[in-house]
């Protein structure tokens, strides 16, 4: 598991629109990666839409990304049946997870463990946050920034 203090793993992933993002091109400003472990299921569809919501109170603090193994059309159809206002990112292949330790035994069994890292402008992990609870957590995220 990545820990605070430490630099960010780098990576660069596909969004939901076909963009890349290259974490280390967002030095400069704070970056929200709240990873979850799959599209249009309960828990993740409560965290999507809270951080939907909460949109406006980021602006000027934080880029908000969601990271799962899910692919682009997966994604695709996640954001447009929710009106999802941030960007998805497609880690196929789990090896963005696996670089920041979120990937092993849940209790669902192999996946994603509902983790939030948030990133300074200088790429060093501000804060994690382990064991995410859906509702609610954007406040969290937000008190953080």
């Amino acid at each position: 598991m990545v820990t605070q203090g430490n630099t960010a793993p780098d990576f660069t992933l596909e969004t939901d629109r076909g963009a890349k993002v290259t974490l280390s091109e967002l030095r400069g400003k704070q970056v929200v990666l709240f990873f979850y472990p799959k599209d249009d299921t309960p828990g993740c569809t409560i965290e999507c839409k809270e951080f939907r919501d909460a949109a406006p109170k980021f602006e000027g603090k934080a880029l908000v990304f969601g990271v799962s193994a899910d692919d682009r059309a997966s994604h695709e159809t996640f954001r447009d049946k929710f009106s999802l206002n941030f960007p998805l990112l497609c880690d196929v292949g789990h090896k963005v997870c696996d670089a920041y330790g979120i990937w092993g035994p849940s209790k669902w069994g192999e996946g994603i463990r509902r983790t939030t890292v948030i990133v300074g402008t200088d790429g060093g992990i501000k804060q994690v946050f382990e064991n995410v609870i859906p509702q609610g957590h954007v406040e969290e995220v937000l008190a953080a920034l």
